[in-house]
Formats: structure tokens, C-alpha cells, sequence
């Protein structure tokens, strides 16, 4: 009965307008959130990856990680930010107000992230301009990829001053200058609110997905062309997948990266739709669209690639370029040989920049959202500007270290720790939606004794596992599989123990096992699904599966995996990730990494410290949050079904 009042109340809830600024339509939705996920790592980072981890090959995870783990966290964002019409830091405070701190991580997260996008953006500017003096290489017929690459480290990103240790000695004037335009463009687009975000979004997205295809067709005619898409799709070298445990991280990191998930930046924008707007239909459009252009993307990569090769006489396997060095070090080379070439090679460039302003300005948006419900909580104004100039200031001030001679390589070193943020947050966030919600009633209902121990069976054998792999030389694979294995099963045969003894005690609430073991296994996140639906349109139940007994369970394992894996033999890669010094480069890596932990332990220790970053529309949440500590206090709470307005959904 206390489902179905809950139900019958999001129902009424469904058509209720709150005062919160709007898409100003569908499309504009989509594109900017397209625009959010499609951005320069789907031109150079998603080809460069197919590259080095055997071609066709690495499909595999990349799809496994789309559609198990990208989507259905893409959807926990979107719906969550829809139906609570806030962002982050009050979606997952929902859940318990000790949770707001994963909010605010991955806010935080996105932060960190816009610091240095700006400077790929001001590499990009600065690229466009000095196309038009005569200094350019992309005029010369006899430049090769190498000599692109060096121009564009030595003359546009300013390393020709680096010496052999690889610390920076200067600040590049031109790049601080260009990152600082980067901010004005960027604040010029998010400071007059989400309207006119949507605006410009149907132009920084509709028009490169035409250059997209302007360039894929022009790649695709040009000779030797075959030959670099055969390197793409047509060399399938399966042997990584089991060689390289890194490729399965990496696969997911590069998802979230794409769909722009753990960035706060898709519950930021779903909270602007109108309530009843189909969550899981918009899901599906923005993922699938942005691997499409992942898809798309490498073969024009590939195919510009393969000519190059011919022209340079070489196997597409002999040019030793990927990431970054893939795009800069091949198309202006490819292009620049053509008639009108120079012309070509800037039309690359505004692509470019056009793929990173919205994915710029939608990552900031993340900070904003969450930043403006703050000040209208306390001032009854957003004050959209005032909060957009000052993070836009701020923001620009961290990205002068990247602004640097060895901005790339400060660049190079955080983008790696940030996968460690990005599995933590996305972690938590499937942990916080399958397992923190609905955790009292089912300690209420269940034990405690029971609840304590199928977590540590589910979770302590993925521990367990872990060690054994990564702790072992000799038979690690089987030992981790057994040690695993054993570890759950004795886990669930003592839940079983206890849970047999709630039956005894209870037989009217659990009459069979299969109530009980449903109870303990999936009764909570089927109450989020019956409270989310008639809200937010269907809730595949697939979904409430993949939430509970298998995202989180994975991304543990695939953080464990992305820390162990070797940089070189005897060494993991959290530590000594590409041969950089302890400091400043490690050390700035795990400054990201504790940063983001910090944020989330302060949450759960001190849980009103957020309390400020909640959204006005969910004051009735943190209402919720404190009669759920009353209640566990011993205050008896007002019967939900007396209540007229929407109930919080942490009870």
C-alpha cells in the first residue's frame, strides 16, 4: 500500500511545472547533450585506442562497455536529474544526504577536466591562425606526418623550450592568450542560461557532424585509402583482449568519457526537461548517436591515414602515430597536399573547435547547475552570469599550467588519473542507486546481520579475487577465479543462515524463499523503478539488474585492474603511468585522484557540509533525509500517505 501512495503520487507529480528553466525543445536537448558526449576523443582518442588495442578487436569491450555499463549509467543520470529537477549533488543526496559528496565528485571531476580541454581548444585556435602565416608547413607537398607533429608540438604548443628533465621552464604567451578567449567564447554561451546553450548547441553540433561526412567522403576517394581502413576494421587481433587486461578499463573509461557520464554534466542537463520527457528513449538516442560518430570518425581517420602511408611509402602499421599525434600528424598533412589545401586544413581546425566548445561549455554547465540552485537557495536568484563569469575566471587560472612548455605533458598525466576518477564516481554512483537506496527499510525488514553479509559476499569476493590476480605469479588466474568463488559462496550460504532465521521469525512477511531472497537481492531497486516510472516513462527491468549485481561489482574490478596493470615490468601504471617524474607530474595525478576522494569522504563524514548545493525545488528531499534520521532516532514519522506532495526518495 505504501508503493502504490508513492506511485499515485509521482503520478500527480507527473504534469506539476516547477519553476526551473527549460530546453526550448527536444532537439535542442539532444544536440547539446550529442554535443557534450562528441568531442575531440571521438576523433583522435576512440581511433587511437582501436589502434593500439588490436584494430576491429577492440569493439568487443568497447560495446560490452556501451551497452552494460555506459548506457545504464547514462540513464540513472539523465532520469535522476529529470525527476529531482536539480543536479548532482541533490540526485544522489536523494538517495541519503551523506551521499551528496559523490554529486559533488563528480562535478568536481568535470572541473578539472574543463582546466585542460580549454588548452586542446587553444592548441586548435592558435593551430587556425597560424594556418594563414607563412611559417605553415601545410602548403609544403614534401612534409610528412612526423615534421606536422613536430610543428605542432614545437611551434603551437611551445615544448621546443623543454629541456632533458621535461619540466616547464615558461608560460607560452600565445596559448595563455587563446585559452583565455576559449573562457570568453565558453561564457558567452552558458551565462544566459540553458535556452540559449540549446541554441548554440544546434550549431556546434549539427555543423560538424556535415564536416564530418565532408571529410569522410573526401578521405575515402583519396589513394590508399583502403589500406588504412583495412587497419581499422579489417585487422581483428583478439590475442589483446587476453594479453592486455588494461584494454577492458580502457574501454570503459573511454565510454564515459564519450557519453559524457561521472561528469554531473547529463544530470545537469536532464534536469532541465520537463518531467515526463521519455528518459530512457533520450538515453538511448544520446549514446547511440555519439558512438555512431565515434564509428564514422574512424574511418575517416583511418582512411586519411592510409594515404598518407602511400605517400610516404610505408605500411599504415609503420606510422608511429596515435591519440592526438593521430589527427595533427595526418589530416593537415593528407589535406594539405591537395589543391586549395591550406583551405582544407583550416576547415579541420574549426571542426575541431567546434567538436570541443560545447563539450567545454557542457562540462562547465555540470558546475554551474549545481552552483545556481545554490545562490537562488539562498538569494532567490540564480544570478546566471555572476556565477558563469567567476567559475569561468577560476577555471582559467588552473589551465595556465597547461598553458606551459610542458603543458602536454601535464596534460598527458592528469587525462590518465582522471580514468581513475571517472571508474571511482561511476562506482559510486551504481553503488549509491542498487545498494544505498532503500537501505533502511531493508535492514528493518530483513536484519542487519543479513544485509552486512550478502554486501561482504558480493563485494569482499571481488576484493578477494583481486588480490589473489594481482598479488600472485604463478596460477593467479585460477586462484583468483576459486578464491572468488568460495569467498561468495560461503558469503551467501551465511545470508541464507540468517535470512533463514527472519523467516522463522516473520513467516507471514516471507512465507517462501523466493520472497526473500527477492527481498534482499532486488526489492529495493524494483521500488525505485515503480517510483521513477510513472515519472519518467519505462525502467527497463534489464536495467535494475545491471544497477544492482553488475555495474558495480565490474567497475571495482576494472578500477583494480586500470591500478595494477604493469607501465613497465614490476610496476604499475597508478605511479609510474608513462615514465614521468614523481614531481610535478605523478604527483599532480594523484592530487586529481585524492581530490575526488576527499570530496566524497568529507560528504559521508560531515553529510550538512553540501547541504548549501541542494536545489530549492528539493527542499522536500532533505525534509525526507532528516524524518528518515528521526525515524531511526525512534521519532515515529508522519504515514507518507498523508502527505500531498512528492515524497523524498531516500525513504
Amino acid at each position: 500500500q505504501e508503493t502504490q501512495s508513492k506511485v499515485v503520487s509521482m503520478t500527480d507529480m507527473k504534469t506539476e511545472e516547477v519553476g526551473r528553466e527549460r530546453w526550448s525543445s527536444r532537439l535542442a536537448f539532444y544536440m547539446a547533450a550529442v554535443g557534450s558526449a562528441v568531442g575531440f576523443g571521438n576523433v583522435w582518442r576512440f581511433p587511437g585506442l582501436a589502434q593500439s588495442y588490436g584494430g576491429g578487436a577492440f569493439f568487443i569491450p568497447y560495446l560490452m562497455a556501451l551497452f552494460l555499463i555506459g548506457i545504464p549509467i547514462l540513464f540513472l543520470e539523465i532520469a535522476l536529474g529529470q525527476f529531482h529537477q536539480t543536479g548532482d549533488v541533490g540526485v544522489f543526496g536523494s538517495f541519503h544526504k551523506r551521499l551528496r559528496g559523490v554529486g559533488f565528485s563528480s562535478i568536481a571531476c568535470s572541473y578539472i577536466v574543463v582546466t585542460y580541454y580549454s588548452l586542446l581548444i587553444a592548441w586548435v585556435i592558435h593551430g587556425f591562425f597560424d594556418s594563414f602565416s607563412s611559417s605553415a608547413p601545410w602548403t609544403n607537398e614534401d612534409v610528412t606526418g612526423p615534421d606536422a607533429l613536430s610543428y605542432f608540438y614545437d611551434n603551437i604548443i611551445g615544448m621546443d623550450t623543454l629541456g632533458s628533465d621535461s619540466k616547464p621552464t615558461r608560460l607560452v604567451g600565445a596559448n595563455v592568450g587563446y585559452s583565455f578567449l576559449t573562457f570568453v567564447i565558453v561564457f558567452l554561451c552558458v551565462a544566459f542560461g540553458i535556452k540559449v546553450v540549446g541554441r548554440i548547441a544546434l550549431v556546434t553540433m549539427g555543423l560538424p557532424i556535415l564536416f564530418l561526412f565532408i571529410f569522410l567522403g573526401k578521405s575515402v576517394s583519396l589513394e590508399g585509402s583502403e589500406d588504412g581502413i583495412r587497419e581499422y576494421i579489417g585487422r581483428w587481433d583478439v590475442s589483446v583482449l587476453r594479453e592486455r587486461g588494461d584494454v577492458w578499463s580502457t574501454a570503459v573509461s573511454q565510454i564515459f568519457f564519450s557519453i559524457g557520464v561521472t561528469f554531473g554534466v547529463m544530470s545537469a542537463y536532464g534536469s532541465h526537461c520537463h518531467k515526463s520527457e521519455p528518459a530512457f528513449v533520450n538515453t538511448c538516442v544520446i549514446a547511440l548517436s555519439n558512438s555512431m560518430y565515434s564509428f564514422i570518425a574512424g574511418f575517416a581517420v583511418f582512411a586519411a591515414l592510409g594515404h598518407l602511408a602511400h605517400l610516404e611509402g610505408v605500411e599504415v602499421t609503420d606510422l608511429k602515430l596515435s591519440g592526438f599525434a593521430l589527427v595533427f600528424g595526418t589530416w593537415p598533412v593528407v589535406f594539405g597536399t591537395l589543391p586549395g589545401g591550406e583551405h582544407w586544413v583550416r576547415l579541420l581546425f574549426i571542426t575541431l573547435f567546434l567538436l570541443g566548445i560545447d563539450s567545454a561549455f557542457s562540462l562547465l554547465e555540470a558546475t554551474l547547475t549545481v552552483a545556481r540552485d545554490a545562490v537562488e537557495r539562498k538569494t532567490g536568484d540564480s544570478k546566471k552570469m555572476q556565477v558563469a563569469g567567476f567559475f569561468c575566471i577560476v577555471a582559467w587560472l588552473c589551465s595556465l599550467i597547461y598553458a606551459s612548455d610542458a603543458g602536454l605533458l601535464f596534460l598527458d598525466v592528469v587525462d590518465f588519473y582522471i580514468n581513475f576518477v571517472l571508474l571511482f564516481v561511476g562506482f559510486l554512483e551504481a553503488f549509491s542507486c542498487g545498494w544505498i537506496y532503500g537501505i533502511d527499510e531493508q535492514i528493518s525488514s530483513l536484519g542487519g546481520a543479513a544485509v552486512a553479509s550478502y554486501f561482504v559476499a558480493n563485494f569482499g569476493s571481488i576484493l578477494l579475487g583481486c588480490a589473489l590476480w594481482f598479488g600472485l605469479e604463478d596460477n593467479a588466474v585460477w586462484a583468483g577465479f576459486v578464491g572468488m568463488i568460495l569467498f561468495y559462496a560461503i558469503g551467501i550460504m551465511v545470508t541464507l543462515y540468517f535470512l533463514k532465521q527472519r523467516m522463522e521469525a516473520d513467516p507471514e512477511q516471507f512465507p517462501t524463499w523466493s520472497s526473500i531472497i527477492y527481498a534482499i537481492s532486488f526489492k529495493n531497486i524494483m521500488d525505485l523503478k515503480a517510483q521513477l516510472e510513472p515519472v519518467v516513462g519505462m525502467v527497463p527491468l534489464v536495467w535494475c539488474f545491471l544497477i544492482k549485481q553488475f555495474i558495480p561489482h565490474v567497475l571495482l574490478l576494472l578500477f583494480i585492474n586500470l591500478a595494477q596493470t604493469e607501465a613497465t615490468p614490476g610496476k604499475p601504471q597508478f605511479g609510474n603511468y608513462g615514465g614521468y617524474e614523481q614531481w610535478p607530474y605523478q604527483g599532480l595525478g594523484y592530487l586529481t585522484f585524492a581530490f575526488a576522494c576527499i570530496l566524497f569522504i568529507g560528504g559521508v563524514f560531515f553529510p550538512d557540509l553540501y547541504e548549501g548545493l541542494v536545489a530549492p525545488t528539493s527542499d522536500t528531499y532533505a525534509k525526507g533525509v532528516s524524518e528518515q534520521e528521526e525515524e531511526s532516532d525512534g521519532v515515529e514519522k508522519e504515514d507518507p500517505e498523508n502527505v500531498g506532495v512528492e515524497e523524498p526518495i531516500s525513504t
